[in-house]
Order: C-alpha cells, then sequence, then structure tokens
C-alpha cells in the first residue's frame, strides 16, 4: 500500500502510556455498546471491561516501530477525511471529522471503560475511534490477515459507524433494538456492521481514484480480515460451533460481499444491507 508523504490527519489523540490500568467499566449505554462491540473479537465480553492488565517495559525497536504504525494510523484517516468530505458534500451534507484515539491495555471513552481486548472500536457518544496498536499485531497472527491495507481496513470499518452515525442510521438501529427480541436485535446489528464494512468498500474506491494508493494484493488483503473476523468462523475457533441467532457482524462470506460491493461501486446508495431482515 502506498501511503508514506500522504496528508496525515489532525485528529489523532495519543493516550498511550498514560496510564488506565485496573479501570473499571460502567454501566448502562456503554455497557451495551462495548459488550456488542467485544464479540467482533469473538470473546466473552465479561472478560475483556475492566480489571487490570500487565504492560511490558517500552522498548527502543517497539517504540520506532508504533511511531511508523501512529504516522500510518493518521494517513490512513487523514484520507478517510478527505474522501468522506467530498461523499458527503456530493449529499448535500456537511461531514465531521471524527477522532481517533490511540491508547495502551485501557481507555476510558463515551461509551464506558474498556480493555483493548474488545479490538477497535467506535464510541458514537463521543464520536471517537478507539485503537490500540497492539490489534495490527493480533490481526497479522491470529487472524492471518497480513498487509497495510487490512489494516487499513480497519479503521475505514470503524470510521463507516461514524458515517452511519452522521447520517442517522445508528440511532434508528437502536431504537429499533429497544422494541425487538434478542435474535432481531442480533439481525439489526449484523446488518449495521455489513454497511460499514460496505462504506470501508466505498471509501477505498474512492481513495484509489483521490491518492492512487494501491499496489497489487492490497485489496486481497483487506478481504482476507474481513473474511477472518466473520461471526461464523470467530464463533467456530472459540466454542467450536457456530449459532447464527447469535451473530452479530455477519459471518465471513457476507463480510467479503460488502466490502467488495462498496468496492466495486463506490456508491453510498448501494448499501442498504437491511433489506434482507
Amino acid at each position: 500500500m502506498k501511503w508514506m508523504g500522504g496528508r496525515q490527519s489532525g485528529n489523532v489523540e495519543d493516550r498511550r502510556g498514560g496510564g488506565g490500568r485496573g479501570l473499571a467499566f460502567g454501566g448502562g449505554l456503554g455497557a451495551i455498546a462495548l459488550a456488542f462491540i467485544a464479540l467482533l473479537m469473538g470473546k466473552n465480553p465479561a472478560d475483556l471491561l475492566g480489571g487490570d492488565a500487565s504492560t511490558a517495559p517500552a522498548t527502543a525497536a517497539n517504540s520506532t516501530q508504533n511511531d511508523q504504525q501512529k504516522q500510518f494510523v493518521a494517513t490512513i484517516l487523514g484520507y478517510t477525511e478527505d474522501v468522506w468530505h467530498e461523499q458527503f458534500r456530493q449529499m448535500n451534507r456537511e461531514y465531521t471529522e471524527p477522532k481517533l484515539v490511540l491508547f495502551t491495555d485501557y481507555v476510558q471513552s463515551g461509551c464506558g471503560n474498556a480493555s483493548a481486548q474488545v479490538g477497535p472500536f467506535y464510541c458514537p457518544l463521543d464520536q471517537k475511534v478507539y485503537l490500540d496498536l497492539s490489534f495490527f499485531n493480533e490481526l497479522q497472527t491470529r487472524f492471518q490477515a497480513n498487509g497495510e491495507f487490512a489494516r487499513a481496513y480497519v479503521i475505514a470499518h470503524e470510521v463507516g459507524h461514524h458515517v452511519q452515525n452522521l447520517l442517522g442510521t445508528s440511532e434508528k438501529v437502536q431504537r429499533l433494538q429497544a422494541r425487538v427480541d434478542e435474535r432481531q436485535g442480533n439481525r439489526l446489528s449484523v446488518a449495521l456492521e455489513l454497511q460499514a464494512d460496505f462504506y470501508a468498500g466505498v471509501w477505498a474506491n474512492h481513495a484509489q481514484q483521490m491518492f492512487n494508493i494501491l499496489e497489487k494484493g492490497d485489496v486481497e488483503s483487506a478481504l482476507n480480515a474481513a473474511s477472518a473476523i466473520g461471526d461464523d468462523k470467530l464463533q467456530m475457533q472459540s466454542q467450536g460451533y457456530v449459532v447464527p441467532d447469535a451473530f452479530t457482524h455477519g459471518t465471513s462470506e457476507q463480510r467479503v460481499y460488502w466490502f467488495k460491493k462498496g468496492f466495486e461501486t463506490g456508491d453510498i446508495n448501494q448499501g442498504n444491507t437491511f433489506d434482507d431482515l
């Protein structure tokens, strides 16, 4: 992926090394939001929220690596800003840029306190994306999703949730979920996540047109990442069987399909993932 030399966003908030160990997780909407987010990683939300953690000592090597990763994150965020400003302009809307918070181990967000094990997440209450850079290592080692564009896809997916928030989709889904049972609520969550995958694909389409960022194999690495974090694969890995009614993010096939559709069409109007509910 060609990203070096690209404009870096000024909306990166670096909280790494700023403490935050032993945070207790708050209740209410934040607890519900982060419990759903935890399922992305195929883990028990109760194990991921609050508590204590040990922090490995920093070294010059991983410090340099993290600095480069921060530059990468800031550049990808800058690309998302440029693309979505233009897309919103075409819809006669104004795009409000989200902040992206880098943290280590634990973080306090507008949706509550969370462990890094939750994985990257977007909090609609403070309009911020939260990312512990160690997730990029897990993406490669646990999920076998290699390549910088796989990491860019992760950021673009979370920014996709911000787009949903600005367009009012997230609020509508939340209101619907309050009126239906858990099974139907999970289906709404799946549709919301698949749409964020679609928006990530739309972003990739326009980022390529605007900045010529893609190299051979980049799209495949993003598709591999989308496939690796499908609910069916995560459930099979964690418990040895699949429970479709418990899906909250979609199957590997669905996630690949919607990212690919977004990338191939580049048309934000083609992303109605709620039709099949």
